[in-house]
């Protein structure tokens, strides 16, 4: 199934969050940091992005043949391209549940996008990837998931320095 490793993402992402209060959810290690929340709205805002793209390019008579592209590197947070401003995560407050049915609805519509489609146009139309140059729009629901994964790692990450500055502010006051 298309969207197996997808799902698996996901999955995962709900029980790194499992557990976080709305508070902690929304609080930035760092003012240069995104907070847990953001980066599920981030990730709920890219899916979406995808989605429309592909949705567009679909209906685009014009939109052109690409050659299937390595995607192994697609999602690393690490190959950094310009994101587009409509996935750029706001700074309000959201609770865990707002921002899990968010994702979920960014993902009801990939799927949508996606049974709704012609396979073969998937294969034969395309857009462009910031960092792989044109790419077939049935490769860009595989880089949904991995684009997660990366992000995931980030979450994990993000949250280990949530509770670490938790743990230093409560040492903190214990010895004042």
């Amino acid at each position: 199934m298309v969207f197996e490793g997808n799902n698996k993402i996901r999955t995962k992402i709900y029980q790194v969050i499992d557990g976080l209060t709305d508070e902690e959810f929304n609080r930035k290690p760092s003012a240069h940091d995104w907070s847990p929340k953001q980066i599920l709205e981030h990730l709920a805002l890219m899916e979406t992005y995808i989605a429309a793209k592909i949705a567009a390019e679909l209906k685009n008579p014009e939109s052109p043949r690409a050659s299937k592209k390595i995607i192994l590197l697609s999602g690393s947070l690490k190959v950094k391209g310009e994101l587009p401003k409509a996935t750029k995560p706001t700074d309000g407050f959201k609770t865990v549940s707002e921002m899990k049915e968010e994702l979920h609805s960014s993902r009801i519509y990939l799927l949508d996008i996606y049974d709704g489609s012609c396979k073969d146009l998937l294969r034969e139309k395309s857009f462009e990837h910031p960092n792989l140059g044109l790419m077939p729009l049935e490769q860009w629901f595989p880089v949904v998931g991995m684009y997660e994964k990366c992000h995931l790692k980030a979450l994990k990450k993000t949250i280990i320095k949530l509770r670490i500055h938790g743990l230093a502010s409560e040492i903190k006051s214990d010895a004042q």
